[in-house]
């Protein structure tokens, strides 16, 4: 069912890239340092989904994470911008987001973790980047501009808003609302039921095996990320796995989309979405018809699956 309060242009921020590449790269690389802590500690679960940071009401947070018998969750708050350490028994550590290196914040991270008893170790080279540099030793990525920093949550926040919305409109299995630190972007899937071909694989630092778990089933994908990689502009971004016959030339809405070769997914830049007369109509138009032409194309059984977003009703 459709939600009845609906966003307004002045709710999603301007997020011009290459106004703040720099902290973009640094904050990156800072997440994956928090998600590498997240990820040692938690049972592992299918597709990856033990890893992933969630949005807050402050900012990214890991939820609660184990360490033996205790409990302890690290949040990234981009109000008060400090890296928040806290515990079930109540303490707690604090760690100020400024312009540092991402050897510093990696060094007063840990040194905070074992101030607390909690005595964790992570593989410390930078997943699914080319190049990347180990943790302790990187001295040259250090930019953190709070405001854009800020922005970019907010941003996430919209976008986590909408596209728990249209997980709604799925009873089949669906992922939760993911903030990935490996890809730096938040994202959607749903699943058909049906097994798919093996993975290819071959991203940098990133296991084959885990690429082709995360890809083992049939997807319908989308996500907004902040630019980079060759892309100088904030986007929204949709794909399918295995791809189906005729997805690149799919009628896709609204009018900004389209598809990108190198990519292999369709595109929309953010500044479409937030310049819109309605921003989420906007975005959600995209999801469902990236959706429906994913769905179609491979032939879902879409009937078991689908709710009616007007009536909260199978659409059976």
């Amino acid at each position: 069912m459709s939600l009845p309060n609906r966003s307004t242009r002045s709710d999603w921020p301007e997020l011009p890239f290459t106004a703040w590449s720099d902290t973009v790269a640094t904050l990156h690389l800072w997440t994956q340092i928090v998600g590498k802590i997240r990820l040692v500690q938690t049972p592992w679960t299918n597709h990856s989904w033990h890893v992933p940071l969630y949005l807050t009401a402050r900012g990214l947070s890991t939820s609660p994470i184990p360490c033996g018998g205790r409990t302890f969750e690290i949040e990234f708050d981009f109000l008060d911008h400090q890296l928040a350490i806290n515990t079930t028994e109540g303490a707690s550590r604090r760690i100020s987001l400024e312009s540092r290196t991402v050897a510093d914040l990696y060094f007063s991270l840990f040194d905070s973790l074992s101030s607390l008893g909690l005595n964790i170790r992570i593989h410390t080279t930078p997943c699914e980047i080319p190049d990347g540099i180990p943790f302790e030793n990187d001295t040259v990525h250090r930019s953190y501009d709070k405001e854009f920093a800020n922005r970019f949550w907010r941003a996430l926040i919209q976008c986590d808003r909408i596209f728990k919305e249209f997980r709604s409109r799925f009873t089949g299995k669906c992922s939760p609302v993911h903030f990935f630190w490996g890809s730096f972007d938040l994202a959607v899937t749903r699943f058909s039921g049906r097994e798919a071909p093996p993975h290819p694989g071959g991203i940098p630092h990133f296991p084959d095996w885990v690429a082709r778990e995360a890809y083992s089933h049939e997807v319908s994908s989308a996500g907004f990320w902040p630019g980079g990689g060759g892309m100088d502009y904030a986007a929204f971004y949709a794909y399918a796995y295995p791809l189906p016959e005729g997805f690149a030339r799919a009628n896709v809405k609204p009018d900004g989309s389209s598809w990108s070769d190198s990519l292999g997914e369709f595109i929309l830049p953010y500044d479409v979405v937030r310049s819109a007369a309605s921003p989420d109509e906007c975005l959600l138009e995209f999801l469902q018809s990236t959706y429906d032409a994913a769905a179609d194309l491979a032939s879902w059984d879409r009937s078991a699956y689908e709710y009616a977003p007007a009536s909260g009703q199978p659409r059976s």
